[in-house]
């Protein structure tokens, strides 16, 4: 039997088929009743869209022998016919299912979960240490102040403003912007505890040490590509796959002898997409400092300059972090360090 499970927090809704994939029932069960349910059943398959929960509940099916399949959202939807219920929703994963086309999401473990909640943890705390000192900065324009920029220099001033009784800081507001400079420090600390706790991952473990030596990776892009992948690769055919789950190779629109190549599709991963290219900005720039002063440049810095000088800043930068994920999918599959050539 192959099931086509839609699910919720306290809602199953199963749509039941046999092996010739002809639709037999479909039910509505509470998460204690699809328990019972799949234990009373002999089930080959269950399909899953890979949303909320799909992870945990694969792992706990395939610890009960069952094969499970995570089909991605966005192309389930295609299949699902008129009106948009958890019973036609549950009926599309049947159909989405048939497709060869369609590749399962890969199945997450328990730690990849916790190194990804990390990861999106820290991203949370940073976007609320930027708010906090934005609206800080607003309150002294408004006072008629100036910050300098950058968050250490423009929190050290705002502290020096805050403490000084002369200040134009109204009394009023004076507790309040305290209370924020407290959080912002609250903030860093805990923002530098799980940096550490992510170093500890990297320490013990052998492919994020290979991820470590290519350049423009560091510490966040190799926990979250470790997170994303588990370290294994040898599910994508080749490297331009891998590139290709990031979304940073040239959305196409082709048709007969006529080939058309933009920009980069943005598809995939937004969070690993933005890791690489920031870390594709940092080699630019260090290769360019490093071409000022006569230093010699390995074969991928000179490749990227030249990039850079016949394309600009950012097609070179989006060019570079195309060339890093497919040296990190090398370094994954052969289980070898990156080892730069010189020109």
């Amino acid at each position: 039997m192959v099931v086509g499970v839609d699910i919720a927090e306290s809602v199953f809704q199963l749509c039941e088929a046999d092996m010739n994939w002809r639709r037999l029932g479909s039910h509505r069960l509470s998460r204690a009743q699809f328990e019972r349910w799949v234990d009373n059943r002999n089930i080959a398959l269950v399909i899953v869209e890979a949303c909320g929960m799909a992870h945990h509940w694969a792992r706990r099916l395939r610890q009960r022998g069952i094969d499970v399949e995570l089909l991605p959202p966005h192309y389930v939807r295609a299949y699902v016919k008129r009106n948009k219920t958890d019973a036609a929703d549950a009926a599309a994963l049947l159909e989405a299912a048939r497709c060869a086309d369609i590749q399962p999401v890969r199945i997450k473990t328990v730690e990849q979960q916790a190194l990804q909640a990390l990861h999106r943890t820290r991203s949370m705390w940073m976007g609320w240490r930027t708010a906090t000192i934005n609206a800080m900065r607003g309150a002294c324009r408004e006072s008629g102040l100036r910050v300098s920029k950058g968050g250490k220099v423009g929190l050290a001033q705002m502290a020096k403003l805050i403490a000084e009784a002369q200040s134009a800081i109204p009394v009023l507001l004076r507790n309040t912007m305290r209370s924020m400079l407290e959080e912002v420090r609250q903030l860093e600390t805990r923002i530098d505890a799980i940096e550490k706790e992510l170093s500890a991952v990297v320490r013990h473990s052998e492919p994020c040490q290979l991820l470590q030596s290519v350049p423009g990776v560091g510490l966040l892009t190799t926990t979250a590509m470790a997170a994303a992948t588990g370290g294994d690769v040898t599910h994508f055919k080749h490297s331009r796959g891998f590139a290709c789950w990031f979304g940073i190779t040239p959305k196409e629109h082709s048709s007969g002898h006529n080939r058309g190549l933009g920009r980069i599709s943005k598809q995939g991963d937004t969070y690993l997409r933005m890791l690489l290219i920031h870390g594709a900005r940092s080699v630019l720039k260090a290769a360019a400092a490093a071409q000022a002063q006569g230093k010699p440049l390995d074969a991928l810095k000179r490749w990227a300059l030249q990039v850079q000088a016949r394309t600009g800043h950012n097609k070179a930068a989006c060019a570079l972090a195309n060339k890093l994920a497919r040296i990190c999918y090398a370094c994954l599959r052969d289980k070898v360090p990156y080892q730069a050539k010189m020109a």
